[in-house]
């Protein structure tokens, strides 16, 4: 049942709040699975407030909440540079639509937003680009630091997702701490449903699936290490030839992983599921909870959406020490060097054989899991418009 948004009522202390919504029309990972998530958590635990969704088109992927209004470009030249549109021009159409709270989800603000009487959020999900610039287009570098600089320069005040972007942030950018919140984020709450193991089956099945696999998550890039992986599992080849199914896309470094696998003959030991057509989202906590374990050696991330999505699945996950990874998976991950496959390989030997550790990951995993409620994360962020 979708909610309904109540007029605007200043004995509610209304505000008309208003989103930077491109990535919930048009994302379908992080930056979009993050926005979509708490802007329908705000509308539904926060009604007494109006929300508008700013965005260049909008696409079926994303069905905002009933009486949400959604902003379009409107001019003939604003429609045809949308770019444009939202970097610069959505400035005069916050003030048309008289917004109190201006909230960029994905890293920006529209340039000029600092001369208008709007108060801004911007959330900050990580500064990989600056500790990796190598593995970003130079141009892309450029573009999302001119973007970042001015957002975290004239944002009244800056959401991290993260102690360790809050971190990076002051690092970088030299942001004051006392100008950032974290606020933690939480994800789809599907993933928080247990299916019956006939229902896993049944998803397994659909998809030519083993009953037994570990699991990746995430873009087949070089930072997300799976490169590593494969060299674990030819380090257990003989001893726990158990599949990997890989949900992910990528180009070159994918090619790289692939042809390592063909060269050690472990290419049958490897399922690329982006690679069957059929595959949904709605399947996917279905498929975390079937899995032995989520493999996730990133060597750096600004939070980490799949540890998370693993821990409401009740799925055991083995992750690498140091960046966000520890606020992220509390006491109930198993951590490793990610640059050592020996480490990645005798991870995954203890979930396979252990089955009283395993439990035991479970529990604290759901346990821990409960610092990022929808409840929680969406307080967390009406906080911060409410004390701007």
């Amino acid at each position: 049942m979708r909610n309904i948004i109540l007029p605007p009522d200043k004995t509610l202390h209304t505000l008309n709040i208003g989103f930077d919504a491109k990535r919930a029309f048009q994302n379908r990972t992080g930056l979009g699975n993050y926005s979509r998530t708490l802007i329908r958590s705000l509308a539904e635990i926060y009604p007494q407030h109006q929300y508008f969704l700013f965005a260049p088109k909008t696409k079926p992927l994303f069905r905002p909440p009933a009486h949400m209004p959604v902003i379009l470009p409107g001019k003939t030249h604003h429609r045809l540079l949308k770019s444009v549109w939202r970097s610069r021009w959505m400035v005069s159409d916050l003030q048309q639509q008289q917004i109190d709270v201006f909230h960029g989800l994905s890293a920006e603000l529209p340039f000029g937003v600092h001369r208008i009487p709007v108060k801004t959020a911007v959330t900050m999900h990580d500064l990989i680009f600056e500790r990796y610039p190598g593995q970003y287009n130079p141009i892309d570098v450029y573009t999302y630091r001119k973007k970042a600089r001015y957002a975290c320069k004239h944002a009244h005040r800056v959401v991290a997702i993260s102690e360790q972007t809050k971190q990076d942030l002051m690092l970088f950018y030299g942001v004051p701490a006392d100008r950032i919140s974290v606020c933690y984020q939480a994800c789809d709450p599907a993933f928080a449903v247990l299916h019956p193991q006939e229902v896993i089956s049944a998803m397994l099945r659909q998809y030519g699936l083993p009953e037994k696999y570990f699991l990746y998550v995430g873009s087949v890039i070089e930072r997300k290490n799976l490169l590593r992986i494969a060299e674990a599992l030819h380090q257990l080849k003989g001893r726990l030839n158990v599949p990997l199914v890989v949900v992910g896309d990528g180009g070159k470094y994918k090619e790289t992983v692939k042809s390592y696998l063909r060269q050690k003959g472990l290419a049958q030991q490897v399922i690329w599921l982006n690679e069957t057509a059929s595959f949904t989202f709605k399947d996917l906590p279905a498929l975390f909870q079937g899995a032995l374990a989520l493999l996730y050696p990133s060597l750096f991330e600004g939070f980490g959406i799949p540890i998370l999505e693993a821990l409401w699945s009740r799925t055991p996950v083995i992750t690498s020490q140091g960046s966000c990874f520890l606020e992220t998976g509390g006491d109930a991950a198993l951590y490793v060097d990610p640059l050592s496959p020996e480490a990645i390989a005798g991870a995954m030997e203890s979930v396979s054989e252990n089955g009283t550790f395993v439990e035991g990951m479970r529990e604290r995993g759901w346990m821990h899991a409960q610092n990022f409620t929808i409840p929680k994360c969406a307080a967390a962020v009406m906080n911060v418009y409410e004390n701007l």
